[in-house]
């Protein structure tokens, strides 16, 4: 994150304390937790202690609770740190005094300027105890306050497991897809006896359809969403007088809230996914329509960010499906990858590839400030018709499916040499589920390459062709994807030609590079377009 800031506002008088009026969660996922390896030793643990549970933002769901006292902190120095989207805000102080409210007169829940103040006038008795929380900041900060601590929680896989399977690689490269066929192998997830169910691994090939011709949407019903209760009024007050108090800076739309901050919540979100959209999931999606902006994606990864839902259970149900000849293999495949593979695998490098992953690694020399466009979702500022949307998107929702985050913003970044750790950041603080974990191997390695091939083995850079393939951008747009020069060249072509010539120093060792590399070198208005590119001033 971005060096912090703090408001300063005078302290509240006293702490506060939420109602202890208590509310059931009704909950389909949560029998899983009963059997995780952590919550055994936890229990142990808690059986000679009696010890309050301090839960952070990542820890929401009953998957981190094994009874006994709980503290939350609510800080206002988390939200003050840098600019943050506004339905990012909302989402986790709804979640947080939601989880207060049910958790009743079990829970301690303090709000404050800072964590230090909050835990300066904590009222319980006894030592802390905590699930390792999910930031480097966080982890120093309990260690050094000497609170117990019980092994991470929230993934298919554990760190340790991680660590032993990276280091018998024995200088190999971690790649994603040796890590998932591990973790299908020893979870059972899609196996038929010792083979993948179907004879193989990845049906990322048949998932790659263009969007339905002349479609503005897929034709789904809406996703199920929450209801705003009196929780979020009050959220919306007090970020409302944050705001004009000048003690926090939001961004975005403050649109009613899309995303579970519930446990019931997020499982009626994963309900609705199973029974109406994880069959069009698979093949649509890579896809992308301007009327469409959940296509079949089942916006589930903020509330498992949360700790919502418990994602071995999550993928468990999904794979369910397949089994009882409900949802085709490949769509049920694809979201396993995403969450037991893709999601378990970024989090695993946070803590593998160290501390300074995302503020060291520049590999191909990007230096570019974010536009204002970028800080202040300004979309109107945006001509080429895919970005605006994109970026209309995220201010309107504070999320974006991932091929808009990588081929759409991510490659529009990639091209124009976007200094990485400032677009990492960004990402953590304009998205719902962004976190500092999640964000490092996506942004800084998958997206910009930034690390020299340690996540990804080549960058994610293409020209308009490819979006206008997937999406339905182009038709609407004054750009032509087929141009690389002249007043209507689409910046994603020619801006393609102009990223290749300015790392082809660096990239010229890759190997899957050299069939691009070796277009540019035939490229025969290549200095025009080079020139072109550096003269254009609009996005």
């Amino acid at each position: 994150m971005p060096t912090a800031w703090f408001s300063l506002i005078t302290p509240p008088a006293a702490k506060t304390v939420v109602p202890t009026t208590t509310t059931a969660t009704a909950n389909r996922v949560t029998a899983a937790a009963i059997t995780h390896p952590a919550y055994r030793q936890a229990r142990t643990v808690q059986g000679m202690t009696k010890a309050t549970r301090w839960l952070f933002a990542g820890q929401l769901g009953s998957l981190f609770d094994d009874g006994g006292p709980i503290l939350l902190i609510e800080a206002k120095s988390v939200f003050a740190r840098a600019p943050m989207h506004r339905a990012k805000a909302h989402l986790l102080l709804s979640a947080l005094r939601h989880r207060a409210r049910e958790l009743g007169e079990r829970c301690e829940y303090l709000r404050a300027d800072t964590f230090a103040e909050a835990l300066a006038r904590r009222s319980g008795d006894g030592d802390l105890e905590v699930i390792d929380p999910t930031s480097y900041g966080a982890r120093r900060e309990v260690r050094r306050r000497g609170c117990r601590i019980l092994p991470s929680r929230g993934f298919v896989t554990s760190e340790d497991d991680f660590r032993a399977w990276a280091d018998a690689r024995q200088g190999k490269r971690l790649l994603l897809e040796d890590f998932y066929r591990q973790v299908r192998e020893r979870t059972g997830l899609l196996m038929e006896g010792a083979q993948p169910a179907g004879g193989r691994w990845n049906y990322d090939h048949d998932n790659r359809a263009s969007p339905p011709k002349g479609a503005v949407s897929l034709g789904l019903p809406d996703p199920w969403w929450p209801t705003e209760d009196d929780i979020d009024d009050e959220v919306r007050r007090d970020l409302d007088r944050w705001q004009a108090d000048g003690s926090v800076t939001l961004v975005g739309d403050d649109g009613p809230r899309r995303f579970a901050a519930t446990e019931a919540e997020a499982n009626r979100a994963l309900d609705d996914f199973l029974e109406v959209r994880l069959g069009d999931f698979g093949p649509f999606e890579d896809a992308t329509l301007t009327g469409d902006w959940t296509m079949a994606h089942s916006l589930l990864s903020a509330p498992l960010n949360l700790g919502l839902l418990d994602p071995r259970a999550v993928v468990e149900r999904v794979a369910a499906e397949y089994e009882r000849g409900a949802a085709p293999l490949a769509s049920v495949e694809g979201f396993v990858r995403q969450v037991a593979g893709w999601r378990d695998y970024v989090w695993h490098l946070y803590w593998y590839l160290g501390e300074d992953y995302s503020t060291s690694n520049n590999a191909l020399g990007a230096h570019e400030p974010l536009p204002a466009a970028f800080l202040t979702l300004s979309p109107d500022e945006i001509e080429a018709n895919c970005l605006h949307h994109a970026i209309a998107g995220v201010r309107e929702h504070g999320w974006a499916h991932h091929i808009q985050r990588l081929m759409v913003i991510g490659n529009w970044a990639l091209q124009r040499g976007y200094d990485p750790r400032a677009l990492n950041d960004w990402f953590v603080g304009m998205f719902v589920d962004g976190t500092p974990w999640v964000m490092p191997a996506n942004v800084v390695g998958m997206s910009q390459h930034a690390d020299g091939g340690i996540v990804a083995t080549k960058p994610y850079a293409s020209g308009g062709a490819y979006i206008n393939r997937m999406t339905d951008f182009c038709a609407g747009c004054r750009f032509s994807p087929s141009k690389r020069l002249g007043p209507d060249a689409c910046p994603y072509t020619a801006g393609y030609w102009a990223f290749l010539d300015r790392t082809e120093p660096i990239l010229r060792s890759n190997q899957r590079m050299a069939q691009p590399l070796s277009g540019l070198r035939g490229l025969s208005d290549r200095e025009a377009v080079v020139a072109q590119e550096r003269r254009r001033e609009s996005l």
